[in-house]
């Protein structure tokens, strides 16, 4: 909530329209470039965003010693991960179209109190089945937050600095995987795997602080001012964007899913940690760099991060054999990838209009089922030809992501963020 000119305004955007009986304005900001983001709340999100990116991958660090536990196969143990995505993709959608109407604060805090019910109970579980029903209801709890998180931080933010105020709450991500499962993976053979649980437990908790203390609260949306799912995907540019994000996570999953897996056949199983943490960084400045261009080169970052990604695929294609190549390559990815999943939300909220928030919540679907197609078919493909097989994939998936967002120029990809000078006037 701010003020131009003496009159309040609720600069949000991607998810205009939720709830707000008000007139759009495309007039600029008066006193815009003065505006400062909100560096503490952002940071909280981003706290989110890793407790939830770090809640869905933990186990795969964690395999042998929850495995032992739960007295069940590694294999088995494995589908934690799996059940996870499936309660995510079968409920954000529904799970957001019934809580439409919440205060946001109260559904941020919801989602992440599911987070350190779950986690909790995984900590203390030696029940296979319960330990899958705790997963379920993580994977739950991410579909309401994946849903809310990205619209949340562009509201927080005046219009020109939207897309670095994503990047900053996504920054969660890439540090999950590069740092968290690492650490993670630590503390089990420190410790114990119930440990980690347990952190992330702690983490939660202390995050349900940091929100109700510095987080801003947002209405949600009026009855007569929400747009049923079908019809959201009527709208121009939504069906582009939800296909790029179907593919593209797709494509990048078959490898990553499966990169320990590919290391090792080329002799690097010893350096998986390093790739990663090199692959971690790499997405950083890709947030960054993202953040700071996405409001005037929506289009152009997005073209550039399948490019560098279909590089890194040809490198590790051809050129495998080589160490320094696969750093190389490594780098490459993680400066296409880091700053997709802020392109794609700000994508789908520019998109999505007043109907921003479903647009959000069939991303969030989308996303996660394709997370769980990646590694069926990253199996499949390794079964049947070889990891080597991995990197083609990829490039083959790429070739239609870059010809929907070349087509999709006026809607769903255009040169720059759509939410150029739009406010809520109240």
């Amino acid at each position: 909530m701010t003020r131009y000119g003496g009159k309040k305004a609720v600069v949000i955007g991607g998810t205009r329209g939720m709830g707000q009986s008000a007139e759009l304005s495309t007039a600029p900001h008066v006193g815009a470039k003065e505006q400062k983001l909100p560096l503490l709340a952002l940071l909280a999100l981003a706290t989110a965003v890793f407790i939830t990116s770090l809640t869905e991958t933990l186990p795969a660090g964690l395999l042998p010693a929850m495995s032992a536990d739960l007295h069940v196969s590694e294999s088995a143990t494995g589908q934690t991960v799996t059940v996870y995505a499936i309660g995510t993709a079968l409920t954000a959608i529904p799970l957001t179209a019934a809580t439409a109407g919440w205060r946001r604060k109260r559904l941020l805090l919801t989602a992440m109190t599911g987070f350190a019910v779950a986690n909790t109970v995984t900590a203390f579980s030696s029940d296979y089945s319960l330990t899958m029903v705790a997963r379920f209801v993580a994977g739950v709890a991410a579909g309401l937050a994946w849903a809310l998180l990205a619209g949340y931080a562009r509201r927080m933010a005046p219009v020109h600095l939207q897309g670095k105020a994503i990047a900053i709450a996504m920054a969660g991500i890439p540090v999950a995987l590069s740092l968290g499962v690492p650490a993670g993976t630590f503390l089990s053979k420190a410790l114990s795997w119930r440990v980690a649980f347990l952190v992330m437990t702690v983490l939660t908790v202390a995050l349900l602080a940091w929100i109700t203390t510095a987080v801003p609260d947002y209405p949600g949306q009026k009855r007569n001012a929400r747009t049923p799912m079908q019809r959201t995907l009527r709208i121009p540019g939504v069906t582009p964007v939800l296909f790029v994000t179907l593919v593209f996570v797709l494509a990048h999953t078959i490898l990553y899913a499966y990169i320990a897996t590919f290391l090792d056949d080329r002799g690097m199983s010893s350096s998986t940690d390093l790739v990663l943490l090199v692959f971690g960084a790499a997405s950083l400045v890709s947030i960054w760099i993202v953040g700071a261009h996405i409001h005037r080169r929506l289009r152009t970052l997005t073209l550039a991060s399948a490019l560098l990604i279909a590089v890194a695929a040809a490198i590790l294609a051809l050129l495998a054999d080589s160490t320094a190549l696969v750093y190389v390559a490594v780098t490459l990815w993680g400066l296409g990838w880091g700053g997709v999943p802020t392109l794609l939300q700000t994508a789908a909220g520019d998109a999505g209009g007043e109907s921003a928030d479903a647009a959000q919540a069939m991303l969030v679907t989308l996303w996660n089922g394709a997370m769980a197609g990646g590694g069926i078919a990253g199996g499949i493909l390794l079964s049947l030809v070889g990891s080597t097989s991995f990197p083609w994939a990829v490039l083959l998936l790429l070739v239609p992501v870059l010809a929907v967002v070349i087509g999709a120029r006026t809607h769903g990809f255009p040169p720059t963020s759509q939410g150029q000078g739009l406010s809520i006037r109240g």
